[in-house]
């Protein structure tokens, strides 16, 4: 799908970018709408966008494709304002990182048949249109999500194929539940670990200084939105806990280790995840 009009309902890292890089590939008419109105200025002046819509509504009318790029409880609400307002053969589609309930809400929301999630692994620990780039989702996987309805497999195809052909990223077909386990210990585990992590030593409160490359590398995720995140963390509550209870046990098992000075355990452990860390890099 190479729409002549495209709505983005959000102008942050992943929206600013997305509206972005469809200008860029041609888009005639790339409109924009941010709750934050600075963002659309900013997009309107780096030509990300071609019109700045002073609501989600007035974003809608006329696109042929329409795209939410907020957060997941936003999202929700959005997709139930909007499926009055579409225009007949439009397609809506998102970008948030869970997705069950999602495909869910556009279900019983009566689009079934025009509605596809999505999920470019694209992210950034930088919030708003600070973080976009005209780049940034060029060569990203995409996860994509049919409704399940007979239907929505057109919807689905019409979204990849935008994916595809105007960001140059690589989409992937995949059920929405499936996906939300899977991004649970993949993207949401290491997430929150972070944020556990960044919680901890903040605790204790030491100076600044007094850190380096490896604190701010592992606490890096920990500076991304709480607003974003806190939706993510409770929307994919059951399978994100299963993931920290084996990440408890992990570190228990850490803990013993040393406890007993168990240097060959130990040094097992150690190996383990190195050798998982670098064949991630191969």
């Amino acid at each position: 799908m190479r729409p002549s009009s495209l709505a983005v309902i959000g102008l942050g890292a992943i929206g600013g970018s997305l509206a972005w890089q469809a200008r860029l590939a041609g888009v005639p008419r790339v409109v924009g709408y941010s709750p934050a109105p600075a963002e659309g200025v900013q997009a309107l002046k780096a030509s990300a966008i071609t019109d700045m819509a002073d609501s989600a509504v007035g974003a809608v009318r006329g696109a042929e494709l329409v795209v939410l790029a907020v957060p997941p409880r936003p999202t929700l609400e959005l997709i139930g304002q909007l499926a009055r307002c579409l225009e007949p053969g439009a397609i809506l589609t998102d970008v948030c990182s869970v997705k069950a309930p999602i495909v869910a809400r556009a279900r019983e929301a009566g689009l079934a048949g025009s509605f596809a999630g999505g999920h470019p692994l694209a992210g950034t620990h930088v919030s708003g249109w600070i973080a976009a780039r005209p780049d940034r989702l060029r060569g990203c996987v995409v996860y994509i999500c049919e409704t399940g309805a007979p239907e929505g497999h057109r919807a689905a195809r019409a979204v990849m194929g935008f994916w595809e052909t105007v960001l140059g990223a690589s989409p992937v077909l995949i059920d929405a539940a499936a996906h939300d386990r899977q991004l649970a210990w993949t993207s949401h585990l290491p997430q929150a670990v972070a944020y556990a992590l960044a919680k901890t030593i903040a605790d204790r409160a030491l100076g600044g200084i007094s850190f380096g490359a490896g604190a701010r590398d592992t606490t890096r995720l920990a500076a991304s939105s709480p607003d974003m995140w806190l939706d993510i963390l409770l929307f994919n509550r059951p399978a994100l806990t299963e993931a920290l209870r084996a990440t408890e046990a992990g570190v228990t098992e850490l803990r013993r280790l040393m406890e007993s000075a168990d240097a060959a355990g130990l040094s097992a452990y150690l190996e383990t995840a190195r050798n998982w860390r670098e064949g991630l890099d191969r």
